[in-house]
């Protein structure tokens, strides 16, 4: 039995549908809550007697009233089926705690961070595009977001808007950003996974940068089979994981 003591009852503020499997919402924020741009909460609602919890990257700025989430619906998810039926005034529970590991100050200052995503692998990234000491902290910042299909893009306008954030938008010259589109071919995007487009170099030319062991520092998040082969693929190419006690150039997280 979960002690609710390391939880409380938040209420859904507002709810947006993008597409039949992509909502984003936002929740009521406990004042006391804290977390880090990169880390996630644990949020959860009960059934019978037990509780289902599951982990969702916050969206939303540090300094936001509401905390935000992307959620992308599955078929037969017992989350997705949760968040499919609620709407404004619903209740979610949210552990006390945010949690994780993945937060673009652990590396040095300088260099470009390379934030490398695919599907709901875009949240974290979208929390730290609105700290300004983000921006300060590198020379470029380099957001990259993999989808299968054009109608998956759905944070494009929000990307483009970050020049008119009030806290941000003197930045944004600093920023590259660079869809793709895996399984529909057009103009505008690339149409390589990941790790093929880091092979080939097609991401590199794309994002006009070049990618070194003393400039470039990546980030990795989405679905665990992409992290794990493009993990692969920049350690082939003579990048290393970034630990406490020894400085290299990647860090990752599974999206789910």
């Amino acid at each position: 039995m979960i002690n609710e003591q390391k939880f409380t009852e938040e209420k859904i503020v507002w709810v947006k549908q993008h597409s039949p499997k992509h909502l984003t919402f936002a929740i009521t924020r406990p004042e006391n809550y804290r977390f880090a741009a990169g880390q996630f909460s644990r949020l959860g609602f009960r059934e019978g007697e037990g509780y289902i919890w599951r982990a969702y990257s916050v969206t939303s700025a540090e300094y936001a009233e509401e905390l935000e989430f992307f959620v992308i619906l599955i078929e037969d998810g017992a989350m997705s089926r949760y968040f499919a039926q609620i709407q404004a005034g619903s209740t979610v529970l949210l552990d006390k705690t945010a949690q994780g590991f993945f937060m673009p100050q652990r590396f040095p200052d300088g260099g470009d961070l390379i934030m490398l995503s695919t599907g709901s692998g875009i949240a974290p990234f979208l929390s730290m595009l609105q700290q300004p000491e983000i921006w300060q902290r590198f020379d470029t910042l380099a957001l990259v977001h993999s989808v299968s299909y054009q109608s998956d893009l759905i944070f494009n306008n929000f990307i483009a808007k970050l020049s008119e954030h009030p806290l941000v938008g003197e930045y944004v010259e600093k920023l590259r950003f660079v869809p793709i589109t895996t399984r529909e071919n057009d103009a505008e995007t690339l149409h390589f996974r990941l790790p093929e487009s880091l092979k080939n170099g097609s991401l590199a030319q794309a994002l006009g940068l070049e990618f070194s062991r003393e400039h470039s520092r990546f980030m990795i998040c989405g679905n665990p089979e992409m992290v794990q082969d493009t993990f692969k693929t920049l350690l082939e190419q003579g990048f290393a994981m970034h630990r406490n006690k020894l400085a290299g150039q990647i860090i990752l997280e599974n999206g789910f």
